[in-house]
């Protein structure tokens, strides 16, 4: 099973720990099998944050993580 990364931005700067998945239309978690796609989508979805973090111009609000391998087995004990 090859690792995929998902995309997560933090929408509240007085909420440092308040992290979010970000999802498609269809509320899915959207995830990469690449990290380097991973980073283009979030360039084009967060232009001005990631921007932001370039230029160290503020806190870091956006991210590229790797999803649990465990993902789906945790969501079949959910159920």
């Amino acid at each position: 099973m090859m690792p995929k990364f998902k995309l997560q931005v933090q929408e509240d700067e007085a909420r440092p720990d308040a992290w979010r998945d970000v999802k498609n239309e269809k509320g899915e978690l959207l995830t990469f099998d690449k990290e380097t796609d991973a980073r283009i989508r979030l360039k084009e979805l967060f232009p001005v944050l990631v921007k932001l973090e370039e230029f160290s111009a503020g806190p870091k609000r956006t991210r590229v993580l790797l999803t649990s391998p465990y993902a789906d087995i945790d969501d079949e004990k959910d159920k």
